[in-house]
């Protein structure tokens, strides 16, 4: 996506029928979206990225807010949304198309302070209860990887963190940095080193929408990489935790 002519008047219609390039933001995943603390729109790394290409297709910008990552899927899939923020999983791949990942985040595990599992391969075994948010892609990942171990699915990341407080399971799954950030909130818990996964987040758009809008898509995401726009936005949101995808 090197110049403003590449961008023909049929692929701003494939990519926005209704005139509003609709861009559906989870706030689940602090990494990309947070709601600001004193209210209003959300900010944040896929926020940039949805104003940015937008502003290239000539339109206005509409953030359709969901909480959990599975609903935006949806939503996008549905073609409620063109386009979304997701992480690249083989369970999401119908009725969606995916850019090449723009940022690379880690996936650990959280477990009581007083719990014996000191390392990520100790965690899949009999017993071992482990809460994730439902539809997460480390749900997803889960789901396909662990072979002794229950998986527990709550309604999002809070609702997981929290029945590993109550004692529900014994290990709960998720960001890296919201998992840090559980143990800054109240003392009890820790993380174990290193990671189980590297969520590859990516931008997506319905398959309907044809292959010239997909190409157009992966190119804008390869040119947000190449010139800075990531590592520039993910500096201005005080992002840690995460890197920009290679």
């Amino acid at each position: 996506m090197t110049s403003q002519q590449a961008i023909t008047p049929a692929l701003v219609e494939a990519f926005a029928p209704t005139g509003t390039l609709r861009a559906a933001i989870n706030v689940g995943n602090p990494i990309l979206a947070n709601r600001p603390a004193t209210g209003g729109d959300p900010v944040g790394v896929s926020i940039d990225l949805a104003s940015e290409f937008a502003r290239r297709l000539g339109l206005p910008v509409e953030l359709v807010v969901f909480e959990k990552a599975a609903a935006s899927v949806e939503a996008v899939r549905g073609e409620q949304a063109d386009i979304g923020f997701f992480a690249i999983d083989p369970a999401r791949g119908e009725g969606l198309r995916f850019t090449a990942a723009y940022v690379l985040i880690e996936g650990s595990y959280l477990v009581p302070e007083s719990s014996a599992l000191t390392e990520n391969a100790q965690v899949d075994c009999p017993g071992q209860r482990i809460s994730v948010g439902s539809g997460s892609a480390y749900d997803l990942f889960l789901t396909r990887e662990l072979h002794q171990a229950e998986i527990v699915r709550l309604q999002g990341a809070p609702a997981a963190l929290a029945a590993l407080r109550n004692g529900e399971v014994e290990v709960a799954a998720g960001i890296r940095q919201v998992l840090e950030g559980e143990t800054l909130r109240a003392p009890g818990v820790r993380v174990l080193p290193g990671r189980f996964m590297v969520i590859q987040q990516a931008m997506g758009t319905p398959s309907s929408r044809g292959a010239d809008a997909q190409a157009l898509l992966a190119a804008f995401v390869q040119e947000m990489k190449a010139s800075g726009f990531v590592a520039e936005a993910m500096k201005r949101h005080h992002i840690q935790g995460a890197s920009v995808a290679p």
